[in-house]
């Protein structure tokens, strides 16, 4: 299997993390769209995207409404989007996205797991560089030569088409993602999506054995507790 396999992988495992952290997760990402781009689901495609991969990730309908129906209430709170760049034990490094509302507790909970797993933060755009930012689907239903043909009649840039099993996964530069998303839909209006994100994807994985892995499972661990992280993504295959 390739690179977008592996993405898929990591697209539906998330670390393990609970699912109390998906909702809480998914409740602040629907709130931020909702308050940024309006409420209507139809109308703002961020909050389109959102809704739709919360349920698929089993995100109960009540969270998502509550999420909405904060802004429509007028709640104000204000989360900021923060990005922090590290080294892990071994040869790993990590992408660790966060959503929020105190920049000091954030930091002063990320630091010092990378610290106690023998890694350290780095700066800015000192691991980035070695990541894509990829948009990804997978679907069901066509081999990669039919959903080749039918992106190309479509006139629609993409990176990579590769197949998993029973799926086809198509990925395509982040910037690119709204323009596959609707030739997809245009090629099947009802065409139900098994992974539809923007995700940040190594250019070259690294395998991890003994005290390096341990240690590098921890710092998940430890990530995946903090909850202001959003997503971790990292160059080791597991």
């Amino acid at each position: 299997m390739g690179r977008a396999y592996e993405v898929r992988k990591a697209a539906i495992q998330k670390n393990g993390a609970a699912k109390a952290k998906i909702y809480s997760n998914f409740a602040k990402e629907i709130y931020i769209a909702a308050k940024n781009g309006g409420t209507s689901i139809e109308a703002n495609d961020k909050l389109k995207q959102l809704v739709e991969k919360a349920k698929r990730s089993q995100v109960p309908s009540d969270i998502i409404n509550r999420a909405i129906d904060k802004v429509n209430s007028g709640v104000d709170e204000n989360y900021q989007s923060l990005r922090y760049e590290g080294f892990g034990p071994g040869a790993s490094n990590l992408i660790v996205d966060c959503l929020t509302d105190n920049v000091n507790r954030t930091v002063g909970m990320v630091r010092p797991a990378f610290t106690k797993c023998n890694g350290k933060l780095g700066v800015e755009n000192s691991v980035s560089h070695f990541y894509e930012n990829l948009a990804i689907f997978a679907v069901k239903g066509y081999t990669e030569e039919e959903m080749l043909d039918l992106l190309m009649e479509q006139g629609v840039d993409i990176k990579d088409i590769e197949s998993d099993g029973e799926d086809v996964i198509i990925t395509g530069d982040a910037k690119e993602y709204n323009n596959i998303k609707k030739a997809l839909l245009a090629i099947n209006p009802n065409m139900e999506f098994e992974v539809d994100e923007v995700s940040m994807v190594s250019l070259d994985k690294v395998k991890l054995e003994g005290e390096d892995l341990e240690m590098f499972n921890k710092l998940l661990n430890m990530l995946d507790e903090i909850e202001d992280v959003q997503n971790v993504y990292h160059n080791v295959e597991l």
